[in-house]
């Protein structure tokens, strides 16, 4: 499982020092160190080999006449691009994702359980922000839907 978060940087060429235990769930799912990463709610998404196969074959199963679901799989499918940690321990995130998820040096890397996520620093402070001033809200919300939060 990936969890926490860690101030990282891009270095010039677009590479990403991942911490130890983020390299070792990579290696521990993909011996070779081969990830997916992906374009997904402002940021990209990292996933370890055997998990990004059970997302693609999770869109072979969605209704091809909801143009809804198709754009999606669109989106998310051809934005996926398999990275290998180098000897180094980095990963290369091409440019088309860090302009899309506005990444320059100053990043956030979130373990996100099964998979994690990179942010520019300024956005990711925003949405914890947010996320922070609607939390009575949003959990009295899950109370309500039947979601039970063991916390």
């Amino acid at each position: 499982m990936f969890r926490g978060h860690t101030e990282r940087n891009l270095d010039p060429k677009g590479r990403l020092m991942l911490p130890p235990e983020f390299r070792e769930e990579v290696l521990k799912a993909s011996p070779e160190g081969k990830l997916m990463l992906t374009n997904f709610d402002g940021c990209v998404v990292g996933y370890p080999l055997p998990e990004w196969e059970r997302i693609e074959e999770s869109f072979q199963r969605i209704n091809v006449l909801d143009s809804r679901l198709r754009n999606l799989q669109r989106f998310i499918i051809s934005g996926a691009v398999e990275v290998l940690v180098d000897k180094q321990g980095r990963i290369l995130v091409p440019p088309y994702l860090r302009g899309y998820a506005k990444l320059d040096k100053d990043c956030v890397l979130a373990g996100v359980g099964s998979k994690f996520e990179l942010w520019d620093k300024d956005s990711f402070e925003s949405r914890r922000k947010v996320t922070e001033e609607n939390f009575d809200a949003d959990m009295a919300a899950l109370a309500e839907s039947g979601f039970e939060l063991r916390l």
